[in-house]
């Protein structure tokens, strides 16, 4: 993958990818560990980083591993869950200043390197369960951001479109897990559970900035090595499926001023595929930049939109189309962003709006290639999918993206789900 001069070593239980670059004056260091999607794992899971990251056997209170951070002149370190077509994402960040610009001959890097090992291998455990106290205060935290979900119309009404869309497939499993779970999760059961996860997940560690590999190497090996299960995790195989040809149409009424009326496509077509460079210019022109057919029709013109937008999923081949709409105006609303998917399948736009639409995109994957955690998640999104491309490949595949190409793209989309979230009064289906 010579997006960057990468090298990987698959050894020690864990994959190391090293990027040197002279661009960045901070190593950033990200630990991704993957699994599949699993209804009876998901809200441990989903609670693990929160709890890992907020003290280790070392560093056993909050407040000492954040000192014991600061003091490496102020090393962040952040965690999360994302899915990723039917895999769930555990990422681990740290960024640390470069020790070879500082007077200071202390072992800043190797010192980061062994705070974050303390925070993956060795959180504050004893007996085989973790604090009492940090995890009922990080379940605590964790339902309120369930709860809160809903507070965010537009979150919530594409978490449930997913529901709809993607209902018995994994992908549509909620990423920060179930409320009604919470109440048979320990900090025993929690434990035995990370015990799992640590020696089974796939691991990948990437380590960025202007650093020397053969230096890196053993100091990686010295922290990330494990010995995983011969059993380790591979991930699951994202099933991409196609629309049943029946369109599936829902509403759902709260208590809303501003309906939300959110479609569901399957594109098709996913990560490390011909058409996905196509795919990229496609939405861009149907839906993803401000010059768009959705914005400039929906929102623009018929004033029918508060916004009006759409983006895809890599992995699981979804094309997800978001607006915000008065509640009477569903039938009209609805009608127009079919007939943008329509006009596009017709090849109603111009040579110049492809032009345009490939220009953006290449300016958007520079940006986010130009920052060394956008680079990391470019080169992770390769990982999954199996593929081997370079930076310049990629943004020469999309500078050639011809008209014909997105109108293929285009014919390649089906509608899946329509779904409405409206007031009590609001529009009928």
């Amino acid at each position: 993958m010579k997006i960057s001069n990468e090298t990987i070593y698959n050894e020690n239980g864990y994959r190391l990818h090293i990027l040197p670059s002279k661009k960045y004056k901070t190593v950033s260091i990200v630990a991704k560990m993957k699994a599949p999607l699993k209804r009876e794992e998901i809200t441990e899971r989903a609670l693990l980083p929160h709890v890992l990251q907020k003290a280790t056997n070392r560093y056993p209170e909050t407040r000492v591993l954040q000192s014991a951070l600061e003091n490496l002149y102020g090393t962040g370190f952040s965690s999360d869950g994302t899915k990723k077509g039917e895999n769930h994402i555990l990422s681990f960040r740290m960024e640390v200043v470069n020790e070879a610009y500082l007077s200071d001959q202390e072992p800043i890097f190797e010192n980061a390197l062994e705070i974050f090992s303390d925070i993956l291998f060795r959180p504050k455990a004893d007996q085989n369960a973790f604090d009492e106290k940090i995890v009922n205060r990080e379940k605590q935290t964790l339902e309120q951001k369930i709860t809160s979900i809903k507070d965010d119309k537009m979150s919530y009404a594409n978490m449930r479109l997913i529901d709809h869309m993607c209902k018995g497939e994994p992908y549509a499993l909620h990423v920060h897990g179930y409320l009604e779970d919470f109440k048979n999760i320990s900090s025993k059961s929690l434990y035995e559970y990370y015990q799992r996860m640590i020696n089974r997940d796939q691991l990948d560690v990437y380590i960025i900035g202007d650093i020397d590999e053969n230096e890196i190497k053993p100091l990686a090996d010295k922290y990330f090595s494990r010995n995983a299960d011969n059993e380790s995790e591979s991930g699951a195989v994202t099933e991409v499926k196609s629309a049943d040809g029946k369109v599936n149409e829902v509403i759902e009424r709260e208590d809303v001023n501003q309906g939300k009326l959110h479609i569901g496509y399957r594109t098709n077509i996913t990560f490390g595929e011909n058409d996905y460079f196509a795919l990229q210019v496609f939405n861009g022109l149907f839906g993803g930049f401000p010059s768009s057919k959705l914005f400039m029709n929906v929102r623009e013109k018929h004033s029918l939109a508060y916004y009006a937008a759409s983006r895809f999923e890599s992995h699981k081949g979804l094309l997800l189309v978001f607006s915000g709409i008065d509640p009477k105006d569903y039938d009209k609303a609805k009608t127009i962003i079919l007939e943008q998917m329509e006009a596009m399948e017709k090849g109603d736009f111009t040579e110049e709006d492809v032009e345009s639409s490939k220009e953006q995109v290449v300016n958007q994957l520079q940006e986010t290639m130009d920052h060394a955690s956008g680079l990391i998640e470019v080169l992770y999104h390769q990982m999954l999918s199996g593929t081997d491309i370079s930076a310049e490949e990629i943004l020469n595949n999309v500078r050639q993206v011809t008209k014909e190409d997105v109108v293929k793209v285009a014919e390649k989309i089906e509608l899946d789900t329509v779904y409405f979230l409206t007031s009590q009064e609001g529009g009928e289906l």
